[in-house]
């Protein structure tokens, strides 16, 4: 079963749970806002966001620019997350301020730029997990202990190391996905992934790289040349 819905390409990857505020500036964006803002109440107030494999998010600017963005303009990844739209502070130019959540997955099966100001799609929702999974469980204890790890090694404030995670498997998934400096196509292998335990999995191997690498890149001794030279003015 498919769904329409709009689409917005960023260069960013959204994850459920996870919240995206965004800037509107561009008019056929800001087209959007107001089509989900003038929703009936209790109407879902939601929007596609996807990754942008090749492409630009930003419509061409100046004479002879085209209004309606193109399929053609950007290459999207098939898998993107819906954003809830939450809160809206209009501006003086017209332009929006939103505050979105991600909500749920799914995998376009059609792009069309034709029907709107804005690109919509025919999209098939990707399944949650069904209960309690034991290995997910497992799993889950092992990735916060290696993400406690990591984040000891990118971060200097001790409180931000011990902050609460997650005990839910998928939402914890969801997070280490979103908050780990990974690449958008890291992020966006992750998200594609159904499964839970097969999501904490490919974490672990990432989260285990980075960490190696950061570890390599702190091991690296400093030349006496240079600690001993003043710093250069620039």
């Amino acid at each position: 079963m498919t769904a329409r819905l709009p689409v917005f390409p960023l260069a960013t990857v959204l994850f459920p749970g996870l919240v995206l505020p965004l800037h509107i500036f561009e008019e056929r964006y800001r087209a959007l806002v107001r089509h989900l803002v003038d929703l009936p109440e209790g109407a879902p107030r939601e929007f596609g966001v996807v990754a942008i494999q090749a492409g630009w998010e930003v419509a061409p600017a100046g004479p002879g620019a085209r209004a309606t963005p193109s399929a053609g303009d950007v290459t999207l990844h098939e898998v993107g997350c819906t954003a809830e739209l939450r809160q809206v502070t209009e501006l003086a130019d017209g332009g929006f301020d939103i505050v979105t959540v991600g909500r749920r997955r799914f995998r376009i099966a059609e792009v069309d730029d034709s029907a709107a100001p804005y690109l919509t799609a025919d999209v098939e929702w990707l399944p949650d997990p069904a209960g309690p999974d034991e290995v997910a469980e497992l799993l889950a204890a092992r990735v916060i202990a290696v993400f406690r790890q990591y984040l000891g090694l990118i971060r200097s404030d001790p409180e931000e190391i011990s902050e609460q995670l997650p005990e839910d498997p998928t939402v914890l998934s969801h997070l280490v996905a979103a908050t780990a400096a990974l690449t958008v196509d890291d992020r966006q292998r992750l998200l594609a992934i159904d499964d839970t335990a097969a999501r904490l999995r490919a974490e672990l191997r990432l989260l285990n790289r980075e960490a190696a690498l950061l570890r390599q890149v702190r091991a690296v001794p400093v030349p006496l040349a240079e600690l001993a030279s003043p710093p250069t003015p620039n």
